[in-house]
């Protein structure tokens, strides 16, 4: 069975929690790294938005590290998150800034309709096979929400060794703005506000081993960066930027 049938999810996740001592501390720091650009996306929609949430809740949290680096930041009141991975949950559970975190079957939010001010699904639509409704129902538990998913259909994620990462990973589909707008309209939701990201130069540096690595990280972010700077639409048909969106209901 694939990943996108719904009763292999659970076990793929487990699995991408679950690795030897040495790579775990390596993936987890790579984890925190990142939160650390999704947190500066959530707060920078929210503040544009004049939205101060007292209660966020984070769907597909994962190991609660955009949860940790939001309340390092003072950001979000109360922090709740849901993930579909037991291994991740407990991971998560053992941070002691997150206020509470629970398993959950990867469609359905155990909330009332509107309990939180605001939900975020951080790299979570690109790895499942419905995401607007999933989008829809987070909509329906939380009166805004923020999205991000990386932009990957453009010509540098084409390349063969890319979609072979994109699918170990558990990326279902490849979307470009238009198409992350389009699940945002399909789950009866308006985009409110929204921003890219080349990824900063700490992200292009991270895996890089010995100074021919780290130079090419240097050249790549630099490239990157300025390009995205000048022409961000040429940016995003040439390779991934990651997309954030504030959603709100079309109503409001």
């Amino acid at each position: 069975m694939s990943v996108e049938d719904p009763g292999t999810l659970s076990s793929f996740y487990e699995q991408a929690y679950s690795s030897a001592p040495r790579e775990a501390e390596l993936y987890s720091r790579w984890r925190s790294l990142g939160a650390v650009g999704k947190a500066e996306h959530v707060s920078t929609l929210c503040v544009r938005a004049g939205l101060a949430p007292r209660s966020v809740l984070d769907v597909g949290c994962g190991d609660g590290a955009l949860l940790s680096e939001l309340s390092r930041r003072g950001f979000g009141g109360t922090l709740t998150g849901l993930e579909l991975s037991g291994t991740a949950v407990a991971i998560a559970r053992a941070r002691s800034e997150i206020d509470r975190v629970e398993q959950f079957d990867g469609a359905h939010v155990p909330a009332a309709e509107g309990e939180y001010e605001l939900g975020i699904l951080s790299h979570v639509l690109e790895h499942v096979p419905a995401p607007a409704a999933l989008l829809a129902e987070v909509a329906r538990a939380c009166r805004a929400v923020v999205i991000e998913v990386p932009l990957e259909a453009n010509l540098s994620a084409r390349r063969a060794s890319k979609r072979a990462h994109a699918e170990e990973i558990g990326h279902l589909r490849s979307l470009d703005r238009g198409a992350a707008r389009a699940i945002v309209a399909e789950a009866g939701l308006r985009v409110a506000g929204e921003l890219d990201d080349p990824l900063p130069l700490q992200v292009h540096l991270f895996f890089a081993r010995g100074p021919a690595q780290r130079a090419r990280g240097y050249l790549k972010w630099g490239v990157r960066a300025t390009l995205h700077r000048l022409a961000p639409p040429l940016a995003r048909r040439l390779f991934t930027v990651h997309y954030a969106a504030l959603c709100l209901p079309r109503a409001a």
